[in-house]
């Protein structure tokens, strides 16, 4: 079955996306949900020239994008966590936590565009922020242990 995503849907793909899912996938959720409508020739077209309509302004935002990009690539983000015996964390470092850094840094980024693997000791990280579909940033963080 043949769809067009109408938002992004996670591990299948963007807004406007031509997809192929299997049946029951698309017409048990996908459509009653309102994530996808049927990739007919009529909605192709128009999706076609809403596509052509969109790409001018999707350059801007590519350009907005690539600034933020920059702007976290020059931040140092430390997050500072309560922290036992040795350098164990009690509890673990989330994009939750990344989020809200960011935010006192002055960079707004929703906690569900930030990718990080699950942090449960001091040290420094790699977490990737994606800011646009073709615009991704890896964003270096520490760890710190938090002054008592």
């Amino acid at each position: 079955m043949e769809l067009i995503l109408k938002q992004d849907v996670e591990n299948l793909g963007f807004k406007d996306d031509v997809v192929t899912v299997k049946n029951g996938y698309g017409r048990n959720f996908l459509i009653p949900q309102g994530q996808a409508i049927l990739a007919t020739v009529s909605a192709k077209k128009v999706l076609a020239e809403n596509l052509k309509q969109r790409a001018f302004k999707e350059k801007k935002i590519v350009d907005d994008a690539n600034k933020i990009a920059e702007a976290l690539k020059a931040l140092e983000v430390r997050i500072s966590a309560k922290v036992g015996t040795g350098d164990k964390l009690f509890g673990s470092v989330s994009n939750i936590d990344i989020a809200e850094a960011l935010e006192k840094e002055g960079q707004s980024i929703d906690k569900k565009f930030i990718t990080v693997t699950t942090v449960k000791r001091l040290g420094k990280y790699t977490a990737v922020v994606r800011l646009h579909r073709e615009v991704s940033v890896d964003l270096e963080f520490e760890v710190i242990a938090q002054a008592n």
